[in-house]
């Protein structure tokens, strides 16, 4: 049948692909446009044109929109609108099917706008999933793996397709992410993604059987960093909380995070010598539980790191069987007095002193309040007193929280202790107390307090805080928590660390940030405003334990307080900091920014996710925030960044990860120096360029911990891979602050990166 316009003329559609070819070549768009809308409508059989169009366009780039092809298909889709009566519907079954065949076959491309235009116009999500399926297949067997997933998710084949043919050669080629969005949705799928990875965690898993499984993939060293234990264990991990999957799925994983969790508390007590006994042996206990094997690790390490003794006496806790305890430890066990054979598991919650030593007290921040100024509370009486006394016109609050330490074995951590300071008192809102934590009325308090515009709440960090707060009370997520008269003295910090200013109160010496202490975070700014640090012995206390040790009140009431106290000192003397007279204004200009650059205002859930990610380069002495839609700007150096020196791009030397190939492009048109890791170059090779040549690692996903290690601080740069490479590109260019000018537009070559041209004749 005949689906043209009445006009139509029966025009070749190879005619028409040459004209358009001949304006293509002449770059004359708006002639190409015009053409294409006019000889669509002389074609006889539209849809069969188009794909005889498009099958011998010249100069196919793969990914690309530059080119004639995708050019065509866009005016298509143009001309479409004013023809909606070109369909599929007009024509027999026999017909359709075979130009969805031919439609199919084009599917190569990687460009989304591309793929989604002949998937809609030729309507092959109503193709035979057959021959879906099979088109897929045989994109496997050309190793196009990323095509095949990325097509498989657009025409909706998942459910169809053997999820590890698929989602293995992703995974190997560091596309977890890819292999992420091709089973989302679907919960049998997400399941068996990670019971796979997790299975690659069992200490007697073999690479080898990949290998016989999948013979074509060639496992080279990038693939098998992609397959490490550690690794993989985190991504697990990550993907049981994201698809609210049962733990018990992945049992390797799991038993691979304790394992670590228990060398890291055996550093943390007998060689680092930073944990208590009773913080050591609750974690112990936690991260242990009922597992047998890391039992008897327990007693191995104990025999390495401490004494056959303590090794013994853990032994006998756990019951281990005298075949599997290491040499010594059963003739030990014989030899133990009946009083030593067991841990002592007493509890000095009551018998410590509120003050602690004289040494102490020279050596940690104290707060000059005695022991019946702290309150506990645990009933809404109690909370009423402490609302009476908080919730005042003008109040000024500290406000910390602690949670229990998981160690990466549980991903929601819930709030166990809220410390609200006052000058004159302190209270301690107990919500391991199930009944009084989710009590309407303790809700009720928290939303009026972070409401309350007219009570000023201090806190350091407090993204994390609210993120344990939301864990806490699901009600927040539904009806998000409004925060006002909020002031973060982590911004104050940062500030502070930029303008290199800061002293500590005793004495003239300047103490910059991070540098030559030992102190990190709060405590750092606490040593360097009030002259002495936080003692953060009981840190990593088990803040769910009941009572509470004197020594943990202690450290909580001090964690709360001294932030009224960096406050006050803080305001009295703003100019001997680097600071403006009013501290409010620097947390709340940075908040002003961040609302100006988003177009549609994110859930609170989504807020806190963008806020704890900001910090895109651990160890760099900046943050880089978010970036919006408007970049134009910005690309053109009108949007400087404050107390930075504005950095030419020719200044600005990187090594691109080959995962980042299309942002080394970009940078190179703006100016900037920047040399690209091939495919086949090992990650290392970025570690060693910029070792040598001084230049900065840009690199995303896996290999940024391995590459931050190895070269100095604020090295290494991790993006977003999921972002084009324009956006890419305006979040390197901010976070150096580069300012580029329409000078510098094509000021290098893209091929070689030299920032020299020769003229040559036109003719050459």
């Amino acid at each position: 049948m005949n689906q043209s316009t009445p006009e139509a003329m029966g025009l070749d559609p190879t005619m028409l692909r040459d004209h358009l070819f001949e304006l293509w070549n002449r770059k004359d768009l708006q002639t190409l446009q015009l053409a294409s809308l006019q000889g669509f409508s002389k074609l006889s059989e539209p849809l069969e044109g188009l794909l005889t169009i498009l099958e011998s366009c010249p100069g196919k780039q793969k990914g690309r929109s530059h080119t004639l092809g995708h050019h065509v298909l866009m005016n298509y889709q143009i001309w479409l609108k004013e023809h909606p009566q070109v369909n599929l519907s007009s024509l027999s079954e026999q017909q359709a099917v075979a130009l969805q065949r031919r439609a199919l076959s084009l599917l190569m491309d990687t460009q989304s706008s591309f793929v989604e235009s002949l998937i809609n116009i030729y309507q092959l999500t109503c193709l035979d999933p057959a021959i879906l399926r099979l088109h897929i297949m045989n994109l496997q067997a050309l190793s196009c793996y990323k095509e095949a997933a990325i097509l498989s998710m657009k025409l909706k084949l998942q459910t169809e397709l053997n999820m590890e043919e698929v989602c293995v050669p992703l995974i190997l080629q560091g596309k977890l992410s890819l292999a992420e969005s091709f089973v989302t949705g679907h919960n049998h799928l997400e399941q068996q993604l990670v019971i796979l990875l997790d299975s690659w965690c069992h200490p007697s898993f073999r690479v080898e059987e990949i290998s016989k499984r999948f013979p074509c993939l060639s496992l080279s060293k990038h693939c098998m960093a992609q397959i490490q234990p550690k690794i993989l264990t985190k991504h697990i991990l990550r993907l049981v909380d994201k698809f609210k999957i049962n733990q018990a799925l992945c049992p390797n994983a799991l038993h691979k995070r304790r394992l670590d969790s228990l060398r890291f508390l055996m550093y943390k007590r007998f060689v680092e010598k930073s944990m208590t006994e009773e913080n050591w042996i609750d974690h112990v206990q936690y991260v242990v539980a009922d597992d047998l094997e890391l039992q008897i690790q327990l007693v191995e390490m104990l025999v390495k790191y401490c004494n056959l003794q303590k090794a013994s006496q853990w032994s006998v806790r756990y019951k281990i069987p005298r075949y599997r305890l290491p040499f010594g430890v059963w003739e030990t066990q014989q030899t133990l007095p009946l009083h030593l054979q067991q841990i002592d598991l007493s509890d000095s919650a009551q018998t410590e002193e509120w003050m602690p030593s004289h040494c102490h007290c020279q050596k940690f921040y104290q707060v000059p309040l005695t022991k019946d100024k702290v309150h506990f509370v645990d009933t809404p009486e109690a909370l009423q007193k402490c609302r009476n006394v908080l919730l005042k016109e003008g109040a000024i609050v500290g406000v910390d929280m602690e949670w229990q330490p998981t160690f990466g074995c549980a991903s929601a951590q819930q709030v166990a202790l809220i410390q609200l300071a006052v000058f004159d008192q302190v209270f301690l809102l107990d919500l391991s107390a199930k009944r009084f934590c989710q009590h309407p009325d303790t809700i009720s308090f928290i939303r009026s307090l972070f409401s309350e515009r007219n009570v000023l709440k201090i806190g350091y960090g407090m993204a994390g805080d609210l993120k344990c707060l939301l864990a806490t009370w699901n009600q927040f997520l539904e009806e998000p928590l409004k925060m006002e008269g909020v002031l973060d003295l982590l911004s104050i910090h940062q500030k502070i660390q930029r303008c290199k200013v800061s002293r500590t109160h005793n004495g003239p010496k300047e103490v910059l940030v991070g540098e030559d202490s030992a102190e990190k975070g709060l405590s750092l700014l606490v040593q360097q405003v009030l002259g002495r640090p936080l003692d953060k012995t009981e840190q990593m206390s088990n803040w769910e334990k009941r009572p509470l040790r004197i020594s943990q009140i202690r450290y909580a009431v001090a964690d709360a307080y001294c932030l009224l106290d960096i406050y006050s000192t803080l305001s009295s003397k703003p100019a001997f900091f680097g600071l403006p007279a009013d501290l409010q204004s620097i947390s709340l200009s940075q908040s002003e920014k961040s609302r100006d650059k988003k177009k549609d205002k994110p859930s609170q859930a989504s807020h806190v996710k963008e806020t704890l990610t900001k910090k895109e380069c651990q160890g760099a002495q900046r943050l880089s925030p978010l970036y919006s839609d408007t970049q134009k700007g910005l690309l053109c150096g009108e949007k400087p960044i404050e107390d930075y020196p504005p950095l030419p791009p020719q200044q600005l030397r990187v090594v691109c990860d080959n995962m980042l190939q299309g942002l080394g492009r970009y940078l190179r048109c703006l100016g900037v120096d920047v040399v690209m890791l091939e495919n086949t170059d090992d990650h290392r090779v970025a570690a060693k360029l910029a070792q040598t040549e001084g230049r900065v690692i840009l690199t995303c996903g896996q290999p940024y911990q391995s590459l931050r290690s190895q070269v100095g601080e604020g090295r290494c740069l991790s993006l977003d891979c999921s972002e084009k490479a324009r956006d890419q590109a305006v979040r390197v260019l901010r976070h150096f602050n580069v300012q580029a000018t329409p000078s510098d537009i094509f000021s290098r070559c893209q091929a070689c990166n030299s920032d020299q041209y020769v003229a040559v004749p036109k003719e050459t």
